[in-house]
């Protein structure tokens, strides 16, 4: 046998015995058979550097350093789910699924572990990428460091996508934390806190050989891609265990919410029998063509629904109230606590939202309370202990004035918070809305973070977003951690930053009430700020799901004559504050007015590109049929219901071949 053959051979055996060990947890070989089967390999491959392979078992051991972690964008966007409380959210989740949905609807039930969210990406059965979830639209680059997870196969078996992403759960068994927390304590270190953020950090660390030391796992649950050869999450799950994938075996098909109910109240119970931490189940419509009909909101998928464990709840003492300032003047009262573990974290500090609700809860300083997490992510008092109340406690006051400026609070009838309204004397306010400029899914400036912002104010060096664009590196180099590098990277990443397209220029700006789906919208309808800024409340509401509130935030927005001065000089710092020539060659207004459904499976072109048309061509695309749908774009295996529904109301059916002649 050639050398070749030889690493062949071993590489495959190798996997094998990885598979075994770590994904169905039934080794066929001792520890020490594997490890000189291992060591044969490497001497094989240190002897025959020409046979190199990327994703060679011998690699898991890991050594490559990475000093940065690249950013990367998400070729299919990683969303967040809602979440439900109860079996009433879940129940009313289920009746908005089947308003919009034909047919029997089945549930594919799976268990939300709590770790680090990774997509993963392979090409030809070998993994090409590891990425970090983010924002959710782009992560980080740690190929190196997941590479040498165990559980995560290198190069897949049997039949497989030519290319496609899984997304998973990195996540550190309680048994592996427990023994790494000895070993720390026995060195004298400070033990971890909890394994989900540890396995969180791992992914980060510069080192792969210690991540390798890590007795990290990679359970998996979703496929995403084209062509990807199954019709329904369960079958995507048991098609990803047939590829090598470790794939939680508690994950139930059910067709009924009733059976849904069950799953949640056993797992409810037998949660705490399990070997990772979990804070709850996840629901998912179990058919793919059914989620294609259901889509997406801006945040979540519509066809998933994640169902939150009862928090856990502790006592403490509220030792003091203070207050803060954001970023457009709210203020939100925070209670400093006497530190307690809660979910495996240490909390110091809880929000109090605002002055009704502690008037409500009647809370007080000095107070013993009860402190949950929020779906187990924000910590939050929920109630007081009367029966500690010291006999000399006073009810609270609530702030007059800006604990920052001084400036007297003011609170509009209806609104629950207070603000400060010194616009251009708040520090807070000024940093506040220059980080959210620079933040990533506004700008993105590379190389300038919150605390440089909070430098540069501070110093007098900036007082607006449109002043960065004024610095140069000498302005910046005398501040304080501030090296040569990173104050050309700073000025590099600012002056980058000019050819962000104009509808993350405007969710830059910060205008009360305008994210990211607002400002794609008004960009879209509108083409440039001045038609913008030139536009009264009633025009700005002829916009799709641009209300009163948000058209009255925008008008004020550009009534403002600093705020008409600012972008003034955005433009003559070169930003895009107008639909680029290319984006608006690819838009017309022959759909202007229509709403339009689409259902079904397409062949010419894929459902989000026919959707994607509508949009460019001044349509509105709705995901139900009413007496205001123009058209239904009906493709192959569409319900009966949808068809049914249209002919009673009169509305015209129409192929996709029909509906891209009606845009030539």
């Amino acid at each position: 046998m050639s050398a070749e053959q030889q690493i062949i051979s071993l590489r495959e055996e190798l996997r094998e015995h990885n598979y075994n060990y770590y994904v169905l947890d039934n080794p066929t070989i001792s520890d020490y058979d594997f490890d000189i089967k291992l060591k044969a390999l490497q001497a094989l491959e240190l002897a025959h550097p020409e046979f190199y392979d990327a994703n060679s078992p011998s690699l898991r051991v890991g050594g490559e350093v990475t000093k940065n972690f690249l950013t990367v964008k998400h070729q299919y966007r990683m969303y967040s789910l809602d979440n439900s409380y109860s079996k009433e959210d879940l129940l009313d989740w289920e009746k908005r699924i089947k308003k919009l949905v034909d047919g029997e609807v089945h549930y594919t039930c799976e268990l939300k572990y709590d770790g680090a969210s990774i997509s993963l990406t392979y090409e030809n059965g070998s993994l090409l990428r590891a990425v970090t979830r983010g924002d959710g639209t782009q992560g980080d680059d740690v190929t190196a460091n997941v590479k040498t997870i165990k559980s995560v196969p290198l190069q897949l078996k049997g039949t497989f996508p030519q290319k496609f992403d899984i997304r998973g759960e990195i996540v550190l068994p309680f048994e592996g934390f427990i023994a790494m927390n000895e070993e720390r304590l026995e060195a004298g270190d400070e033990p971890y806190r909890n394994p989900r953020n540890t396995a969180s950090g791992s992914l980060k660390l510069q080192d792969s050989a210690e991540v390798s030391r890590r007795p990290l796992e990679c359970l998996l649950y979703n496929i995403t891609g084209n062509d990807l050869g199954f019709a329904t999450q369960f079958e995507g799950l048991e098609h990803a265990r047939k590829m090598g994938f470790k794939v939680p075996e508690a994950a139930k098909l059910v067709k009924s919410i009733d059976a849904v109910l069950e799953f949640v109240d056993y797992w409810n119970i037998h949660r705490h029998d399990l070997p990772y931490e979990t804070d709850g189940v996840v629901i998912k419509v179990d058919n793919l063509q059914q989620r294609e009909e259901l889509g997406y909101t801006a945040k979540a998928p519509r066809w998933a629904m994640a169902y939150k464990f009862k928090a856990e709840q502790v006592s403490t003492r509220l030792n003091e109230i203070t207050y803060q300032v954001g970023r457009t003047g709210a203020i939100t009262p925070v209670a400093n606590l006497e530190p307690v573990e809660l979910a495996g974290t240490t909390v110091k500090r809880a929000s109090l939202h605002n002055a009704d609700q502690i008037e409500k809860l009647d809370i007080r300083e000095r107070d013993a309370v009860f402190v949950e997490k929020g779906g187990e992510i924000i910590p939050k008092i929920i109630a007081v202990d009367f029966s500690k109340r010291h006999a000399n406690s006073q009810p609270t006051k609530y702030i007059t004035h800006c604990p920052e400026c001084q400036t007297e609070l003011v609170r509009a009838e209806g609104d629950a918070k207070h603000f400060c309204p010194n616009y251009n004397g708040c520090n807070p306010q000024i940093i506040g809305r220059i980080q959210h400029y620079i933040s990533r899914k506004a700008m993105d400036i590379e190389g300038l973070g919150g605390e440089t912002v909070a430098l540069l104010v501070n110093e007098g060096l900036i007082l607006n977003y449109a002043d960065l664009y004024t610095l140069r590196k000498d302005d910046v180099l005398p501040l304080e951690r501030m090296a040569e590098k990173s104050a050309e990277n700073l000025i590099n990443g600012i002056e980058a930053s000019k050819k962000v397209p104009f509808e993350r220029v405007l969710f830059a700006l910060g205008i009360r009430y305008v994210g990211e789906t607002v400002a794609k919208k008004l960009a879209k309808h509108f083409k440039s700020i001045e038609a913008i800024a030139l536009s009264s409340v009633d025009e700005l509401t002829t916009v799709d799901e641009i209300g009163d509130r948000i058209a009255e935030s925008v008008v004020e927005f550009f009534s403002t004559e600093e705020h008409v001065q600012i972008i003034e000089k955005m433009r003559k710092h070169g930003l895009q504050l107008e639909i680029s020539a290319e984006k608006l060659a690819s838009q017309t207004d022959k759909l202007k007015g229509l709403s339009i459904v689409v259902s079904g499976v397409f062949h010419t072109v894929s459902r989000a590109e026919l959707k994607k048309l509508i949009e460019d061509n001044g349509g509105k695309v709705s995901s139900s049929i009413s007496s205001k749908t123009n058209y239904l774009v009906a493709g192959d295996n569409m319900g009966p219901s949808k068809r049914s529904k249209a002919e009673t109301l009169e509305i015209e059916i129409i192929s996709e071949h029909d509906f891209l002649n009606l845009l030539s």
